[in-house]
């Protein structure tokens, strides 16, 4: 799975949106800690009470954040699982990925206070708010790191989009490196917005409101993309160009070889794409597709075909050979499990 989208938008939107939620309660304990600590604080040491205090103020941060990172960590791995042992389908597999496309849009577009979308706000219930405030008030050293744990039941809106991208992976490790990821990628925003003077934090997020609404629209629109790529749609990017009246680009045709009337078409899998992209082979052989893989990571392990309905878990390193029965003259396309990568096969006419 391509994670730096995810990481931009917790760098961004988790920085805003989350700390919209979650940061008045992070500085009600920040505030109580720094009381607590000022009476072990020694009155005859005025040069070190600037960095006391700063150190007041970051390990409080860093326990919320730790916090944090172990309960989305936890959950995405679950949701990984759920997904992964529920066994999606291609159409399940499709509608989650344009559902959270379109949920991170639509985000984006409240963001940016488009009219239609500014007054979509995301709360969670009364009682989950009346736990975590409870924890907030816990004047014990981890009451920061209980408070962070406790913020999985207050999950923004960009949240919510990520945890479906997570249910989507149909993997504990993906699902949990993407909650991973987004939770770090809060970290120095969310730090800075959250828990610095409430006047800077003021300033500093009217100021980057429309920058955040960018990048979680342009998050999203990246997202609903690979939803498309999975439907096939002529909408989809890698589509776009030809469907609005392009030439395709040329096929390569060196990746085919036949024998005994059998068809073969050799492609790698990269961690970042299928090369060739596009190859050639002629309709009415029987063809078996071979993917090449050295140690690829992510999800373009997880090939999707969805004209025949079929999905592939790639090795990291190997060979996998796919029979794809004799073709009609048209094209094949296939892609990663995300829809984030995608090849097309060209099938010519036999001369």
């Amino acid at each position: 799975m391509n994670l730096t989208p995810v990481l931009v938008t917790g760098l961004f939107a988790g920085g805003v949106s989350c700390a919209a939620v979650q940061g008045g309660l992070l500085t009600g304990v920040i505030t109580r800690q720094r009381a607590l600590g000022a009476t072990a604080t020694t009155v005859d040491r005025p040069a070190s009470r600037g960095w006391t205090r700063l150190g007041d103020d970051l390990v409080p941060v860093g326990g919320f954040l730790s916090g944090k990172l172990v309960s989305h960590t936890l959950l995405g791995a679950l949701l990984g699982a759920v997904g992964g042992a529920a066994q999606l389908s291609v159409d399940t597999r499709t509608w989650l990925q344009l559902g959270a496309g379109l949920l991170i849009v639509v985000f984006g577009l409240a963001q940016l206070g488009v009219p239609g979308f500014r007054s979509i706000v995301v709360e969670p219930p009364a009682s989950w708010m009346r736990l975590v405030r409870t924890g907030a008030r816990m004047r014990t050293a981890l009451a920061p790191a209980i408070l962070g744990l406790l913020t999985v039941l207050l999950p923004c809106g960009v949240t919510l989009s990520v945890e479906a991208l997570a249910l989507a992976s149909g993997s504990p490790v993906e699902g949990a490196a993407t909650m991973a990821i987004f939770v770090l990628g809060t970290g120095p925003l969310f730090a800075l917005l959250g828990y610095a003077a409430r006047v800077a934090a003021t300033v500093w997020r009217g100021r980057l409101a429309l920058a955040t609404g960018l990048v979680v629209l342009g998050m999203g629109l990246y997202t609903l993309n690979g939803g498309l790529e999975l439907a096939g749609s002529p909408l989809a990017a890698s589509r776009l160009a030809q469907t609005l009246g392009a030439t395709p680009p040329a096929a390569d045709t060196t990746a085919t070889t036949v024998d005994a009337g059998t068809q073969t078409v050799t492609i790698t899998a990269r961690s970042s794409s299928y090369s060739p992209a596009n190859v050639k082979v002629k309709a009415g052989l029987p063809t078996t597709l071979m993917v090449r893989t050295d140690h690829t990571q992510g999800c373009i392990r997880a090939l999707v075909i969805r004209d025949l309905g079929m999905q592939k878990i790639l090795p990291a390193t190997g060979e996998t050979r796919i029979d794809l029965g004799v073709l009609q003259p048209g094209r094949l396309d296939y892609t990663c499990g995300m829809g984030m990568y995608s090849g097309t096969i060209t099938i010519d006419r036999q001369d």
